[in-house]
């Protein structure tokens, strides 16, 4: 199982990594420093990890800011001197919670327990479950305005966009505010009998939408309510769906 050590304190990661690689079961196939660091490789290698272990006070502020800029779905262990962040590290995925100076046993324990969960999900998976077709659908979203998050109900987001790859919602009273989530989350969070991905840059609320119009190559672009800078084109491939999907719901 391979794991991520992000410790600013290069002699308390180095102890980590060789107490972690005392188990054989466990790698540490990377130590990092900062946040900025542990964002871009998280982007690009956070589904080849399986643990990470991370220490909250770094040179460039607290862990969790790793949070607020990529979606972490990776266990976490965090190892600090502090104890007053115990409930904040249990909310973003904190399976153990170690104050240095730490034990060697205790690592081991984290570990352990990091192991037990694995085989208690496994074993829950070979059961067979009667599953739920009912889906929670995310009711809001948080934003940043100079010092105030924002709340903002999905209800009233006429469409999201790309604008210089940062992921902004445009309610239906013009305000564009970004989203400190990729696209692929966002859409796999809102309901799709709701919100139609209408290409790689824009998600359409279906109360958006006025009209349809025939375009180059086959396309066809939308007249919106509420619309952003770019024009709203349907892809080609998308077409036939998007219309279905604007009859139906489906």
């Amino acid at each position: 199982m391979n794991v991520l050590i992000v410790e600013d304190e290069l002699h308390t990661s180095k102890l980590l990594k060789e107490i972690i690689e005392q188990d054989d079961d466990f790698l540490v196939t990377k130590q990092l420093e900062t946040i900025s660091d542990s964002v871009v490789y998280l982007n690009k290698h956070q589904n080849k990890l399986d643990l990470l272990f991370l220490d909250i006070q770094l040179a460039d502020g607290h862990s969790f800011e790793i949070f607020n800029q990529i979606d972490v779905t990776t266990p976490v262990v965090f190892c600090t001197a502090y104890d007053e962040y115990t409930m904040q590290a249990i909310k973003n995925n904190g399976i153990d919670y170690i104050l240095k100076p730490f034990k060697e046993e205790e690592i081991h324990n984290a570990l352990n327990k990091y192991k037990q969960l694995v085989e208690a999900f496994q074993n829950k998976l070979s059961q067979p479950v009667q599953i739920k077709t009912t889906h929670q659908y995310q009711q809001s979203f948080l934003t940043q305005q100079r010092d105030k998050t924002l709340v903002k109900f999905v209800k009233d987001i006429a469409l999201f966009y790309i604008d210089y790859e940062t992921v902004y919602m445009l309610t239906f009273t013009g305000e564009k505010l970004p989203i400190f989530k990729n696209m692929g989350y966002v859409e796999s969070v809102c309901d799709p009998n709701q919100f139609f991905r209408i290409n790689r840059q824009m998600l359409v609320n279906r109360n958006n939408v006025i009209s349809i119009e025939p375009y180059f190559n086959r396309k066809i672009i939308l007249q919106l309510k509420t619309r952003g800078d770019d024009k709203a084109i349907v892809s080609r491939l998308k077409v036939t769906p998007f219309k279905e999907w604007l009859e139906t719901g489906k």
